[in-house]
């Protein structure tokens, strides 16, 4: 019932237009209140936040915050808005043409109003998508062209040269060919690791301006039919997105505090923000340049999906005319906090989160995961007041900003960091959640029995009779967990910043994407993914079992000696290093410290079992244990990220780095620092053993 009022609400106030022609939402499309998730609420909630593009900081995106308030509201939560003023970017203008060798401007060098009247032979290229009369919601007037948040600002004409990925390794390749990047503009393929980091490696390599795009042999026309005929990216399709590459996330100007309107923040000119261009386009563009270049070709692991061969550059007969203009300012985005309280814990919190800012409409990013988060609500909530409240108290959490560096995310974890710190059981993540009928998760080691637990309860997508766990088993082993989460979502400020245990719970499969550009609708999602929303069910039903386990067993269900045979796996794959032929890294100790651990654990569950450990004591133990892995001065070069165990990895963004100090100690050559390193983990596994001693031994 409360969801059929909160809908019927939200059309009547003009909110729930259907701009990507899904119909408007009606009472009569509404289920009936029922405490089980349902696909058809998925899809309402769908309906209801996918009506508009909703860039953090935008109208679109206030409008977006104020629908999500009310739904909360609506669902009987305690509701708060929290208001955030972090620097954020905003396209202005942006223009690139291929130009030609009538002049011969500096490399690099801007134009001036003599030049540019000067020039003849201008081929402009395209920097949007193309509006399908298939999708009406891809004419959308506040939809932008392609950009990559946070580029410097200029105007520049310049040779061009292929970078491949744009990694530094292809970077160090190109000087071995003989390649001089400076004062050029790259082109690179997305692919391989986080943008920014491609940004900052092109940055650090000399090039004036840097051109990102997908490959058709990566998620183009190769792979199979392109939107609107298939889910495939067409060769307008364009990935947007933020190249923001800081030793921290959150907003740029308040590392460690949070981003209040008039609190202290660093001086711009102090942070080191990208100095290049930056521009994203579609592989139709990237051809038009391609099929231009007349030098060497590439390297065959360097080749892509489009029809021209893929030299490492243009000659001086080729040049390239870019054009980025971004505003960097202060701007207000939200993060929507609602909660149940707890029954009988209501001091133990067990967060449920997802972002709610998108690049467009953002149907599948972060929508796909949104509506999870709604739904696990509306049920928990649901079940709360048929008189079922959970023992502890479950935080429901949507992000704002997200898309520019965890933003509302970090914010709202700094503001609240030692609350968190004694209280937070857990942390899960369903950003971009339901995209398949694949189930997959990340964990932290302790927490990687529970999501099994959760799995084992809810029957999988698309195929009668097994469950989730069944699936997960046939693809991956009876005895695999999930692997470990690092980087690239809103989990990295409880994970990284507070060691607070944390999952990524997700579903893929389907053959398309859509990631980050303008055909992120409703139309793309109900014809890739599926309209059916069965996927979608499969990860609520395993996120509110999730939560349930979380929130309502007396003793918290994590498992802190899952921790060893992770730590002693990273171990002994960092001392096979080649750096360590002549000097051993000694392992032993950390070896001997996971032994603790592991026998602690059986001492704790052997006390538990006997009657002398109380739940309460149990949970406090168990909180700490997870909280000894925090180092207070933080990774060498990152002091934001404090948890020894995991990082994000520094030149990739997305993916964890697990033992960081002695991985990134290894990384730069320092055998001292990794076996210094090593023994600070070993304190730290001894310290977590010694809060599951001390309470098993009362």
């Amino acid at each position: 019932m409360r969801l059929r009022r909160l809908l019927s609400f939200v059309a009547v106030g003009g909110l729930a237009i259907a701009a990507s022609g899904a119909g408007s939402t009606t009472d009569s499309k509404i289920p009936n209140a029922d405490p089980a998730p349902s696909a058809a609420a998925l899809r309402a909630w769908h309906d209801l936040l996918g009506t508009e593009p909703h860039v953090a900081g935008t109208p679109g995106d206030a409008r977006e915050i104020d629908r999500l308030r009310i739904a909360f509201e609506s669902l009987g939560l305690e509701t708060t808005v929290h208001d955030i003023f972090p620097l954020l970017a905003r396209p202005v203008d942006a223009s690139l043409e291929i130009v030609g060798s009538e002049r011969n401007a500096s490399a690099g060098g801007p134009i001036d109003a003599t030049e540019r009247g000067a020039r003849r032979g201008i081929v402009p290229l395209g920097l949007r998508e193309r509006n399908l009369v298939e999708d009406p919601a891809t004419a959308h007037p506040d939809l932008t062209w392609g950009w990559n948040a946070y580029s410097a600002s200029g105007d520049i004409e310049a040779e061009v040269v292929y970078a491949n990925l744009a990694r530094a390794e292809d970077f160090r390749r190109l000087r071995e060919l003989g390649v001089d990047v400076r004062g050029k503009i790259a082109v690179a393929r997305y692919g391989g690791g986080f943008r920014g980091g491609k940004a900052r490696a092109a940055e650090d390599a000399g090039a004036a301006g840097l051109l990102l795009f997908l490959d058709p042999g990566d998620v183009g026309e190769k792979r199979g039919p392109t939107y609107p005929v298939g889910g495939w990216a067409n060769d307008t399709c364009i990935q947007r997105g933020s190249i923001l590459s800081l030793p921290y996330p959150g907003d740029p100007l308040t590392p460690n505090t949070e981003a209040t309107r008039d609190g202290p923040r660093l001086d711009i000119a102090e942070v080191a923000l990208p100095r290049i261009l930056v521009q994203p386009i579609g592989y139709g563009a990237t051809a038009e340049i391609l099929s231009r270049m007349g030098g060497a070709p590439a390297p065959d692991d360097w080749q892509g999906g489009l029809p021209a061969t893929y030299r490492l550059e243009g000659g001086a007969g080729l040049r390239l005319r870019l054009r980025v203009e971004q505003a960097r300012t202060i701007a207000k985005t939200s993060n929507i906090v609602a909660s149940i309280r707890g029954s009988t814990m209501p001091e133990e919190l067990v967060i449920v989160g997802c972002h709610h800012d998108a690049w467009g409409f953002g149907a599948a990013d972060p929508l796909a995961g949104t509506i999870v988060l709604l739904e696990c609500a509306r049920a928990m909530s649901e079940a709360a007041a048929a008189g079922s409240p959970p023992a502890r108290t479950i935080v429901f959490a949507a992000w704002g900003a997200e898309e520019f560096g965890m933003i509302g995310s970090t914010e709202w974890v700094e503001a609240n960091a030692p609350v968190l710190a004694a209280r937070a059981v857990a942390y899960i993540n369903l950003d971009m959640a339901a995209m398949g009928p694949s189930f997959g998760a990340r964990a932290s080691p302790s927490l990687g029995p529970a999501v099994l637990a959760a799995m084992n309860r809810v029957p999988q997508a698309r195929r009668p009779g097994i469950t989730v766990l069944e699936d997960w088993t046939k693809r991956f082993g009876a005895e695999a967990m999930p692997p470990v989460t690092g980087g690239g979502s809103d989990h990295v400020g409880f994970l990284c910043h507070l060691a607070v245990p944390s999952c990524e719970l997700s579903a893929g499969g389907s053959r398309g994407t859509s990631y980050h550009s303008n055909y992120d609708t409703l139309s793309w999602y109900r014809m890739v993914v599926g309209d059916d929303y069965e996927p979608a069910l499969m990860v609520t039903r395993v996120a509110t079992a999730l939560v349930e386990e979380l929130a309502e067993r007396p003793r918290i269900p994590l498992d802190p000696s899952r921790y060893g045979p992770a730590i002693r796996a990273a171990a002994r794959r960092l001392a096979e290093n080649p750096m360590f032929a002549d000097r051993s890294l000694e392992t032993a100790e950390l070896e001997r410290a996971c032994d603790q651990l592991e026998a602690a654990w059986q001492m704790f569950l052997a006390a538990e079992r006997d009657g002398r450990l109380d739940d309460r004591a149990a949970n406090e133990a168990l909180i700490r244990a997870e909280r000894a892995l925090l180092v207070p001065a933080g990774l060498s070069g990152r002091p934001w990220f404090r948890n020894a165990f995991v990082a994000t990895a520094n030149e990739n963004g997305y993916s964890a780095i697990v033992l960081p100090m002695v991985a990134e100690a290894v990384r730069d050559g320092d055998s001292d620092r990794a076996i210094a390193a090593v023994g600070s983990l070993a304190d730290g596994v001894r310290a977590m053993a010694k809060e599951l001693t001390t309470a098993g031994s009362r």
